[in-house]
């Protein structure tokens, strides 16, 4: 990390951006040109690993690409800002929180776990929990996010 002075150590502090951003890029290898897709999430961390569960269709590119490389990168921020720079363009700049990580993704298959996981989906975007049926967790591809190196900074407002 180049600005050492924008590091986030506290991993209370990484799951507080976690908690807040809300909308997770996952990027996949798709040939010559990274493919990145948006999903909301949930999340759970133990053991000095994030783990994310996201949802999407049970078929599809994002599902294909997965098939071929599971390898991963994930991004989130939350908190942004534009600084002014009123007058200077070059003193624009921006207020922001980031937590960037590697790991793999995989297709979840257990029932189990895809309820698990939509629970913690919407627990983490709606702020509850729901009776999510084996039946309903059938129709949607359930995707466990395992990230085990991550990194984070921020740019905070200063008083």
């Amino acid at each position: 990390m180049r600005r050492k002075d924008r590091e986030i150590k506290e991993i209370s502090e990484v799951l507080d951006i976690v908690e807040r951003a809300k909308v997770l890029r996952m990027g996949l290898f798709d040939g010559e040109y990274p493919y990145i897709v948006p999903l909301h999430y949930g999340y759970e961390y133990k053991d000095g690993v994030l783990i994310f569960y996201a949802h999407g269709a049970k078929e599809g590119h994002k599902i294909d690409l997965i098939h071929v490389n599971p390898n991963t990168c994930i991004e989130l921020e939350s908190d942004m800002e534009i600084v002014s720079g009123e007058d200077i363009p070059c003193q624009y700049g921006t207020y922001y929180a980031s937590v960037i990580g590697r790991g793999t993704v995989e297709l979840v298959k257990d029932v189990q776990e895809k309820i698990r996981g939509l629970n913690l989906l919407m627990k983490n975007q709606v702020g509850r929990e729901f009776s999510i049926t084996p039946q309903m967790a059938q129709t949607v591809q359930v995707m466990k996010v395992t990230i085990n190196n991550f990194s984070a900074k921020s740019r905070k407002k200063t008083q």
